[in-house]
């Protein structure tokens, strides 16, 4: 560095020169022409002063300290930490050490910020960075403490004062409020005491500034409140409500159109749900439980009827019962059955007065409109049964249990004590009804008589009404057996008829055999055929020479039976399996009176036998015309061999060629008596048409006679009158004598 530097200075800037010897920097300001010498050293420049405009300002960072002389040569004192805030003024050069906050000295435009200005209703969010004598307020502040001031104003910044934020009202708009929280004890706006977390509402209407230690948790809409809408309140703190009634933790009221049209919830109320109000119309009503009484508080266990028209809000503790009813209209052939569930004192409808007790029934008949109170439960509607001819139900008194049939034509009430008894049968009886009365293969001959007794209420998969009285068709020259279970005694229905079961009667149940050769129970019925009817049967004999033979019968029968006679109608179910009985005591007697015959003879004169070993001979060696089963009156009239097969194959072998053969003969022996007969009968008509012939001469001759004699006649008569004419003509053309 020979040569000497010269720094041109402007006016309004300078440079920072170091002294190299002292290491103590200087500033240098213009206007001037610096001449650096060997042992200075230009550090930074040249910069322009800091200038501060009108309503700015700006912050210095370790200013120097000022209240100390500054002396050439020496070393600026600066405050390290500290902080300085220059407002408009003089422009300013910065001394080494010292910076402008947020920028650099070369350009320090961005450092210079304009002075806070407050609006009106706005606010700023102040903190002390150390301990203040005296703020603007004239308040002393502790290091850390933060408060607010509030516009409009301008705020002039401090060193120790630092802005934390600009804070902005809340505009409350009708129908609104804020919902605010302490984050610290503090004084509200309205000079109220405010603990740490404690929320409240600010409700007037306009811009709120909300302070340093106000959170601002919500804005809360108000509930618009009509004449159909209410408000269910619930305390979560003791305090004084909007309308100076004193609540406790747990209270429940209701907030409705008459305390006022918008309701906003204070923070110690919370709403439940919004109740819409209960509208009853004419012929409507409920009955609500836990009705509010006078003093505002529900009556547990309590029940309050309200009729229509009506309108009303459920308070809280207040619920419906079954919601909303419509009264019920009884009509004239209606009524309902009731219950006392508590003791109460009843009206009639003529104003007399009736005591009620715990569990009374009674009716109430149309036609009326009945409205249920609240001590009455257990309603039980009913109509009256239409019944026809021949139809009926079961009713049980429910004080006494006895069950009895009712039967139409009428139309029925079931009393206030009585009720409708299902009438249960067993399984197999209900498929009985359904099938006519007769279950059993569909090959069996006798299924066909039950065809006309089905019900076309219980065909198909349709299920017998339990209530109604069992009836049965009974078929023509039948009979069905009733057996009353409790009176121990039955009775026997003849058809055509129909049967109609009692309460307390069911259908005796026959199990016969049927199928050839007999199967028993195959069969099921409770109709007992009369007759005349006729058993076929297949049965095995052996005759004395061992051959075993296959007889097929046909048994005509029927039931000798006094109608009307007790003793005599019994008998005829005496015998459960009356086919079966029948057609093995009838093949036991063919089997005793077989086993002393060859087979020669009985496969002659098997009809014979047969009918003899099953009827028996008189004293007169006459073979008796019937057989009589004494136990059920049950008569064999005839009995008839319709096949009989060997069992061995071999002799049903020899016995089908020996039966061939003897067709054989018969048939030509036939035809040769044929033969003789045609022409016998041929000589014979020959001799009659001889005998017809010369017959027909003979008539012809006679009455050629006849003829001839005829003609002599005629010609007689003709010539004679021809000669009688010829002289009346000669007489008539001759005149008399006299005249000639």
């Amino acid at each position: 560095m020979g040569e000497k530097k010269i720094v041109g200075i402007l006016p309004n800037y300078y440079v920072h020169v170091l002294d190299l010897n002292t290491n103590v920097p200087s500033v240098e300001v213009g206007p001037q022409n610096l001449i650096l010498q060997d042992n200075h050293k230009l550090v930074a420049g040249p910069l322009p002063f800091v200038k501060i405009p009108p309503g700015h300002y700006c912050v210095v960072c370790d200013p120097i300290d000022r209240s100390k002389p500054l002396e050439e040569g020496k070393r600026y004192e600066l405050r390290f930490g500290h902080r300085d805030v220059r407002l408009h003024g003089e422009p300013f050069p910065l001394y080494p050490g010292e910076s402008l906050e947020g920028t650099t000295p070369s350009n320090y435009t961005k450092a210079v910020k304009p002075l806070p200005l407050i609006k009106a209703d706005y606010g700023l969010h102040l903190r002390a960075l150390m301990d203040i004598a005296q703020d603007e307020t004239g308040v002393s502040r502790k290091e850390g403490d933060e408060w607010q001031l509030k516009g409009p104003l301008t705020f002039f910044p401090r060193p120790e004062i630092e802005i934390v934020r600009h804070m902005s009202p809340q505009i409350l708009t009708p129908g609104h409020a804020l919902r605010l929280r302490a984050d610290q004890d503090l004084t509200d706006n309205s000079g109220v005491p405010r603990a740490t977390g404690e929320e409240w509402l600010v409700r007037d209407i306009g811009a709120y500034l909300p302070g340093v230690f106000e959170e601002v948790v919500d804005v809360v809409e108000a509930y618009t409140l009509s004449p159909k809408v209410a408000l269910h309140i619930q305390a979560n703190d003791h305090f004084t409500d909007q309308f100076g009634k004193e609540r406790h933790i747990g209270d429940e009221w209701l907030v409705t159109d008459e305390d006022t049209e918008s309701y906003i919830p204070d923070v110690t109320e919370e709403v439940l749900k919004v109740i819409n109000l209960t509208i009853l119309s004419p012929r409507q009503y409920c009955v609500v439980l836990d009705p509010l009484g006078l003093d505002g508080k529900p009556r547990l266990g309590c029940k309050e009827l309200r009729t229509g028209p009506k309108t009303f809000f459920l308070h809280p503790g207040e619920k419906l019962q079954t919601g909303i009813k419509n009264a019920m209209v009884l009509q004239a052939d209606e009524a309902v059955v009731v219950t006392a569930h508590e003791e109460f004192e009843d009206t009639l409808p003529k104003g007399k007065k009736v005591h009620r007790t715990p569990g009374e029934h009674w009716m109430i008949h149309g036609p009326t409109e009945y409205i249920p109170r609240t001590e009455i439960g257990n309603i039980q509607q009913r109509k009256a049964i239409p019944l026809n001819k021949n139809e009926g139900i079961y009713v049980r008194d429910i004080q006494t249990g006895q069950v009895r049939s009712v039967m139409g034509p009428q139309s029925y009430m079931l009393q206030a004590n009585e009720e409708l008894y299902q009438k249960e049968l067993t399984p197999l009886v209900e498929e009985l009804l359904k099938k006519g009365g007769g279950i059993g293969d569909a090959n069996i001959r006798k299924m066909s008589y039950f065809e006309s007794s089905v019900d076309p209420a219980l065909a198909g998969n349709k299920k017998r009404d339990k209530t109604r009285v069992v009836n049965y068709r009974c078929p023509s020259n039948s009979a069905v057996q009733v057996y009353n279970y409790q009176q121990k005694t039955a009775r026997v229905v003849f058809g055509p008829d129909l049967v109609v079961l009692e309460a307390h009667e069911t259908f005796n149940v026959l199990f016969l055999s049927a199928g050839k050769p007999k199967k028993e129970g195959a069969l099921i019925t409770f109709c007992l055929m009369l007759g005349p009817d006729f058993i076929t049967d297949h049965i095995i004999v052996e005759t004395s020479d061992h051959a075993r033979l296959k007889v097929a019968l046909s048994m005509n029968n029927f039931f000798r039976v006094e109608r009307g006679n007790p003793v005599s109608e019994a008998k005829l179910f005496s015998v459960p399996d009356f086919i079966g009985f029948a057609s093995r005591e009838v093949a036991s007697r063919i089997r005793g009176r077989v086993a002393g015959i060859p087979f020669e003879q009985f496969h002659k004169y098997s009809a014979e036998i047969v009918r003899a070993g099953v009827f028996g001979k008189d004293a007169e060696g006459m073979i008796r015309r019937e057989l009589v089963f004494p136990a059920n009156n049950l008569v064999i009239t005839n009995i008839d061999v319709q096949s009989i097969e060997p069992v061995d194959q071999q002799m049903r072998d020899s016995l089908s060629k020996s039966v061939q053969m003897a067709i054989e003969i018969a048939t030509k022996s036939i035809e040769m008596a044929a033969h003789h007969e045609a022409k016998r009968t041929e000589q014979q008509a020959r001799g009659e048409l001889e005998r017809q012939k010369l017959q027909n001469e003979k008539e012809s001759e006679e009455a050629r006679k006849v003829l001839l004699e005829l003609q002599a006649v005629a010609a007689a008569v003709e010539s004679s009158g021809q000669a009688k004419a010829e002289a009346q003509v000669r007489g008539t053309t001759t005149p008399p004598d006299g005249f000639l």
